[in-house]
């Protein structure tokens, strides 16, 4: 079995204009000052040019220097933007142009183009950086037609999921060259939003093996989907880790689409670590059982307390939660020692028709 490694940060809700928030190396030492080891780094140019880190191992070295000087490493690249605009339906082109550069807005084929490549350098910059996972999201098509008024013509949600393998197979080909898992983060708003369209798009891209999950348990309660039963179902795939913590309490007036409030009135929002409802003693367990490889990176969201205090404790709330797991099973002790042939005696057979009657049990 493995042992969950952490705690790590993603440092996108940090990210600001004053230091130390506003570089890589002052969210570096702020990190490292509350008992981080790992970061998840959005691949912006204020913390990192990801172009240059597809082409420069000298630079890559140097990143990972920086961090390993602090007692740092980086856990995953994430282009969960670029992630978002490679599938844009046209209701949002003017609300996801923010997140494209100033030469490709207003123009969806180029914004697309550009976001391919964004992708495609991802994958070679997690090659040199030593990483085996990439987390993104999927971007979305189907997503203005997720409820079927009024019906859904024939084919539509079949026909988006088509496209949506369309443009990722290629990416996901690249990500395989380069031995680096896709993770995406299963999201409202995406067309990769839980089990069932996760199991849309591996039927789209032909199973393909480098399509995995980043896991966050938060959306799925706001969904009220049974996130423990999807590590069962899934976790063959999950490759990435949100912790991140979220509260639904349905009432008489709201439920799970929150009557277009705003996240501090809505019955479902996100909350800090240990201030929720997900039963993270519960997750850390059945990942440790699955033997997850990855980290626990905390995802910091919360519509009531600050971003600092809810960073400081959640460095310890990982920490408590990661098992150490055991290199031997709790009662070997007791083991018997009996062999095959002293076994057979017990449940009443005879001599074993094998011949391996020493083999111990």
């Amino acid at each position: 079995m493995k042992t969950i490694k952490g705690p790590a940060i993603f440092l996108a809700q940090f990210m600001g204009e004053q230091p130390p928030f506003n570089s890589l190396t002052g969210l570096a030492d702020w990190a490292a000052g509350l008992g981080f080891h790992g970061l998840q780094l959005p691949t912006d140019p204020r913390l990192l040019d990801l172009t240059r880190a597809a082409t420069s191992q000298d630079y890559c070295d140097e990143v990972s220097g920086l961090l390993a000087e602090r007692g740092l490493v980086i856990t995953e690249l994430s282009t969960h933007l670029q992630g978002q605009l490679l599938a844009v339906h046209p209701a949002y082109d003017a609300l996801f142009d923010g997140f494209a550069p100033p030469a490709v807005r207003g123009k969806p084929a180029a914004r697309t183009q550009w976001a391919s490549d964004q992708l495609k350098a991802a994958a070679t910059a997690s090659q040199r950086l030593g990483l085996s996972a990439h987390v993104t999201f999927s971007g979305a098509l189907a997503w203005p037609y997720l409820y079927p008024w009024p019906q859904r013509p024939a084919g539509l949600i079949e026909e988006a999921f088509a496209e949506l393998a369309r443009r990722w197979l290629p990416l996901l080909n690249t990500f395989d060259e380069a031995g680096v898992d896709l993770c995406y983060e299963l999201h409202p708003g995406e067309d990769l939003f839980d089990g069932a369209t996760l199991e849309r798009f591996l039927e789209a891209t032909g199973n393909h093996p480098r399509v995995n999950v980043l896991y966050d348990p938060s959306h799925m309660l706001l969904q009220q989907l049974d996130y423990l039963a999807f590590l069962d179902l899934y976790h063959e795939r999950v490759r990435a880790f949100h912790v991140k913590d979220a509260e639904f309490r349905p009432t008489g007036r709201q439920g799970v689409y929150g009557g277009y409030a705003p996240w501090l009135e809505r019955a479902g929002r996100f909350r800090s670590l240990g201030d929720g409802q997900i039963d993270f003693g519960a997750i850390f367990s059945k990942l440790a059982q699955y033997d997850y490889p990855g980290w626990a990176v905390l995802e910091w969201e919360c519509a009531l307390k600050h971003p600092q205090d809810g960073a400081a404790e959640g460095a310890d709330f990982i920490r408590k939660h990661i098992i150490r797991v055991a290199d031997h099973a709790f009662d070997d002790f007791a083991g018997s020692g009996l062999g095959r042939e002293e076994v057979r005696h017990l449940l009443g057979l005879g001599a074993d028709p094998t011949g391996k009657q020493g083999e111990k049990r």
